[in-house]
């Protein structure tokens, strides 16, 4: 009898933690379920994020006249392929991309490249006035940049660097937020012991930065870089004033777009969804990455 009343007992002690694990394996480490009202704001917030650009094909698909009516067009044409091909050769947009690729992608590269090393150095290093430095960095980026478009001109136009890729590539391949960014990062990520340990084992500082600094900042390097490219590919203001129509970016090229005294509507938004293609496709590409980057950092952080 005291065994039965051993085991019954031992039976409900292991049936009822048995329910009470499983529900803290649900809330702690188990996936959450949204409730109707958390599903329906998702949809309400990506129909809102994604009908710019489905109205931009739709624009783009019609012509001018049927977008000047009451109501507009909610649905798609029959002009898409010839306005695009239209856009494509009136704004030379083929070059275009080429430029802005280049100019993007060493402008990213540049600010990933010289952020990191600074950031490091502001995080990690010992060296006179290096809050002093730090702030006056910080400081540049409370400085509107159309101050600086005079006498950058000036210096481009002496070094007659107008209309040449290098204007619009060498005043941008170092970033006061980079630098901030990454120093904020390495701060939490990268272990101050495990630089000392590198340089017992005689590693020097070069060798610091490429097996031990890239490789913590990778996340964060990931993610400055995706912004920095979608940031260089949208600059309008300084790429206007340095390029021309014979050498444009994507931006400058859409300038020229739907000239006369009616702006052609449905050209200028065939030539935008050109000019956005690329960037779709490349959130489709590292979009994970982008993402896993952004978690990571979050969860060392």
């Amino acid at each position: 009898m005291a065994l039965l009343t051993k085991t019954a007992d031992a039976g409900g002690a292991g049936t009822a933690p048995r329910h009470r694990r499983r529900a803290r394996a649900g809330t702690a480490g188990g996936q959450h379920h949204g409730g109707k009202l958390a599903y329906g704001l998702l949809i309400a917030f990506t129909v809102i994020s994604i009908f710019p650009l489905f109205w931009t094909a739709v624009a783009a698909s019609r012509n001018n006249t049927r977008l000047s009516e009451t109501p507009p067009p909610l649905w798609f044409g029959g002009n898409l392929f010839k306005n695009l091909e239209y856009a494509w050769t009136d704004a030379n947009l083929g070059l275009a991309l080429v430029n802005t690729t280049l100019v993007a992608g060493t402008v990213a590269l540049g600010t990933v490249l010289f952020g990191t090393l600074a950031g490091f150095a502001f995080a990690k290093l010992r060296f006179r006035f290096k809050n002093l430095l730090l702030l006056l960095v910080i400081g540049t980026m409370m400085v509107p940049p159309q101050l600086s478009v005079v006498p950058l001109f000036m210096a481009i136009a002496e070094l007659e660097w107008t209309n040449h890729l290098q204007a619009v590539i060498l005043p941008f391949l170092v970033s006061a937020f980079g630098v901030f960014f990454m120093r904020q990062y390495l701060e939490q990520a990268l272990p101050t012991e495990l630089i000392e340990a590198a340089r017992v084992d005689g590693a020097h500082s070069l060798r610091i930065v490429w097996h031990v600094v890239f490789p913590a900042a990778r996340p964060a390097m990931a993610v400055l870089g995706m912004l920095t490219f979608v940031a260089a590919w949208n600059e309008f203001f300084w790429p206007i004033i340095a390029l021309t129509q014979d050498n444009p970016t994507v931006q400058v090229a859409l300038t020229s777009l739907g000239r006369g005294y009616v702006p052609d509507q449905s050209i200028i938004m065939a030539g935008a969804l050109l000019g956005t293609l690329p960037l779709l496709v490349l959130l489709a590409l590292f979009g994970r990455q982008i993402v896993g980057g952004i978690m990571s950092g979050a969860i060392k952080g």
